[in-house]
């Protein structure tokens, strides 16, 4: 997780900056605050520049996104299942997952929430889609970046009590649901300001599905197995770019592109 979000936001190779695997809540590093981000070199441009949901770069304030080119930042600094509570709403008594701290919800350099049970992660796809509408609505009049990497479908899943139980797919199926609805709301408030003709909306993930957790982690079928793994279906993800004034509908790129390409395209 830290490593492939160090690579999408730098354009570097996650050892060149320092970031492997996934950090823990107790790291001393984080993305050094010198690196050019996607958001750093925007920033420069002049445009309003906002991070919403999983950060996983570092989880001390020195680390967190506004150090990183980012004025704003609402989210968690760690995946959501880095917390005391196990995956079924039992309080583990034992085992490494036990020792991590309560999960903050973090806005700009501080804790202002605390996820305590597997019912509250249920309301974390609507805040981060709330506040990223929220962004998009207060910049509208000039140019803005806004990062939104949803916590959702990583496990624990958490889902609205209006998604539940709406697909035929289990929990994540429904937790699939409302991330189309979070999509479908950001995709509406730019068509209802008028954005939607002239700006770039990349659709993407950080590795395939975690396959350990069974009928909780989806597939990347027919690709041979998931996430943590160097087959295609641990690295390879689904991409969609829309772009109307650049971008034919209906294009397909069969050429070999990963997240490293994001920054230099858009600097283009």
């Amino acid at each position: 997780c830290s490593a492939s979000r160090s690579s999408l936001m730098t354009r570097c190779y996650a050892q060149r900056v320092g970031i492997r695997g996934a950090l823990s809540p107790f790291a001393m590093t984080g993305l050094n605050r010198e690196e050019t981000t996607i958001a750093s070199m925007l920033k420069e441009q002049g445009n309003a520049t906002c991070m919403v949901g999983k950060w996983h770069l570092g989880s001390h304030p020195e680390f967190y996104p506004t150090n990183s080119g980012c004025d704003e930042y609402l989210g968690i600094p760690y995946s959501n299942d880095m917390w005391p509570v196990g995956y079924d709403g039992i309080r583990l008594a034992e085992g490494y997952k036990s020792v991590y701290p309560e999960l903050p919800l973090i806005h700009n350099d501080s804790a202002i929430y605390y996820f305590k049970d597997l019912k509250a992660q249920d309301s974390i796809t609507g805040i981060y889609t709330r506040k990223a509408i929220d962004f998009i609505q207060q910049n509208h009049e000039h140019h803005f970046f806004l990062y939104l990497a949803h916590s959702m479908v990583h496990v624990p899943l958490g889902v609205d009590d209006r998604f539940r139980g709406s697909s035929e797919q289990g929990m994540y199926g429904d937790v699939m649901q409302e991330i189309d609805w979070s999509v479908g709301e950001i995709m509406k408030t730019l068509s209802d300001l008028g954005l939607d003709d002239k700006t770039l909306v990349i659709f993407t993930s950080d590795n395939g599905p975690w396959l350990n957790f069974g009928n909780h982690a989806g597939s990347a079928y027919p690709l041979r197995e998931g996430k943590g793994n160097a087959w295609e279906g641990g690295v390879r993800v689904p991409c969609v770019m829309y772009y109307p004034s650049k971008i034919e509908p209906g294009t397909l790129v069969e050429n070999l592109a990963s997240t490293l390409d994001i920054l230099p395209s858009i600097a283009a």
